[in-house]
């Protein structure tokens, strides 16, 4: 086990708060996001293809709907029960990102939406990508999306008040101690729920740090979606493109 770092993410990503909060990110932004991914993978029809922190299924519908042979896998057991019915072909697992699912797997991992830095220590970090290159057959490619941090902090937006379907989310957002901690007070009705998200501040070099402490060999980092070379000053995303060898 883990301990503590098994925390918030548990109690707050199978909600419908969550949903609601975070719904614009739409099936439209994940169609365009695995053709892309796909584009330059150049994978084959019945290929193998693993989605970490898979939540509802978004992503793992259009690799399923490309050909590929997709499994996905999240931490939230709510989320997972969401996702076997959005996508019944897929093969859907509760499970750590920090375990390897499987050795010598999967011909693509991916692992999208800022969903790294949710642990207590960069050692968890680690070993998700020990995991990823343990799953990986020999010649794999792994795909990682994370916030660009330097921009997310810059520009940081301490208080915002939005209101979806009648609830209301007040979102105070602030850096501590290279943790970017997102307090959420909801209220809908009468009821008052509060949640909290913690992400760590990880800095491009330390992503690819750590890929290459696992043993994969960095190919390109880019913006997201519009695969843009990565810029500290103007990328949105981080996206690290990365291979396991081939022996």
């Amino acid at each position: 086990m883990h301990g503590s770092t098994m925390g918030w993410y548990r109690h707050w990503f199978g909600t419908r708060y969550y949903s609601l909060l975070y719904g614009h990110r739409d099936d439209a932004d994940a169609a365009e996001w695995v053709g892309g991914i796909l584009e330059r993978w150049q994978l084959p029809t019945g290929s193998s293809v693993l989605d970490l922190a898979c939540g509802r299924g978004r992503h793992v519908r259009h690799f399923v709907d490309h050909g590929m042979v997709t499994t996905g896998l999240d931490i939230s057991e709510a989320s997972i029960a969401d996702a076997r019915v959005m996508v019944p072909a897929a093969d859907l697992r509760v499970g750590d990102m920090r375990e390897p699912v499987a050795r010598n797997a999967f011909d693509g991992i991916c692992c999208l939406f800022t969903s790294l830095g949710y642990f207590d220590t960069t050692a968890d970090d680690q070993q998700v990508f020990h995991a990823v290159a343990a799953a990986l057959k020999p010649g794999g490619r792994f795909v990682l999306d994370f916030m660009n941090t330097l921009s997310v902090v810059r520009d940081l937006v301490g208080e915002e008040m939005l209101e979806r379907e009648g609830v209301r989310f007040h979102i105070q957002r602030q850096l501590m101690d290279d943790v970017l901690v997102k307090r959420i007070t909801v209220s809908d009705g009468d009821a008052v729920h509060r949640f909290e998200e913690r992400v760590q501040a990880l800095r491009p070099e330390e992503m690819e740090a750590m890929a290459v402490n696992a043993g994969l060999v960095i190919e390109e980092t880019t913006d997201g979606p519009s695969w843009d070379p990565f810029d500290a000053q103007r990328s949105t995303r981080f996206v690290l493109w990365a291979r396991k060898p081939n022996q």
